[in-house]
């Protein structure tokens, strides 16, 4: 049994994410700005504290094994901020949600450079690829940054579904997609059993 944190517990990957690890028998606790609305459950702790604010976060993150960074890129936590903190506080490994922008379609073209990238999607994602880049030279923290293919939503827990590398996962029909609920199943996977340290990988059908 681990003791996991959750930076951004009441968003919709986190919320799913501290429902796996829940189920499976580790503790957690949930960090979001307002946690009013967040329902108690055994093994479940919330704490109010800023993402964006590396010396508030070290003081709660203390005595965890690792932390799940489930906010948002764009005006959210940054990499810097996440791995300060992890070192403050004597974390040693961190876990990020990703995006899909920042996977390849093709060698070195990024879903986010594609001409049909939509608009409304494309700061987050540019971000994302930002905070991805700045983990990469990482050597102290143990760090995992997870993408979800390009349809992410609420959805069936399955428990079957791939594993790639830096390349967007697509099934028979083209479609690219998974949902939070098997993504929590793989990102917990990766907690329990370590296979990608200092390295991002996908999750898709």
């Amino acid at each position: 049994m681990s003791h996991i944190a959750i930076l951004g517990i009441t968003g919709r990957a986190g919320s799913r994410i501290a429902n796996e690890l829940l189920e499976r028998g580790h503790t957690v606790t949930g960090i979001a700005r307002n946690i009013a609305d967040v329902a108690p459950r055994k093994g479940l702790t919330v704490q109010a504290a800023d993402a964006t604010d590396a010396a508030a976060l070290s003081g709660v993150l203390k005595g965890h094994d690792a932390i799940v960074s489930a906010t948002r890129f764009d005006g959210g936590s940054d990499a810097e901020t996440v791995l300060s903190a992890a070192r403050q506080a004597g974390v040693p490994r961190v876990l990020v949600v990703g995006g899909a922008g920042s996977l390849e379609v093709a060698p070195g073209v990024a879903v986010v450079d594609t001409p049909n990238f939509p608009d409304a999607y494309k700061a987050e994602a540019l971000a994302g690829r930002v905070f991805l880049n700045a983990l990469r030279p990482e050597k102290d923290i143990d760090w995992t940054f997870i993408s979800p293919s390009a349809l992410f939503e609420p959805g069936e827990r399955t428990g079957k579904f791939r594993i790639g590398g830096d390349q967007l996962l697509a099934d028979a029909s083209g479609a690219s997609r998974i949902t939070m609920e098997d993504f929590a199943i793989a990102l917990v996977n990766e907690i329990e059993a370590p296979q990608h340290s200092r390295a991002r990988f996908t999750v898709g059908y």
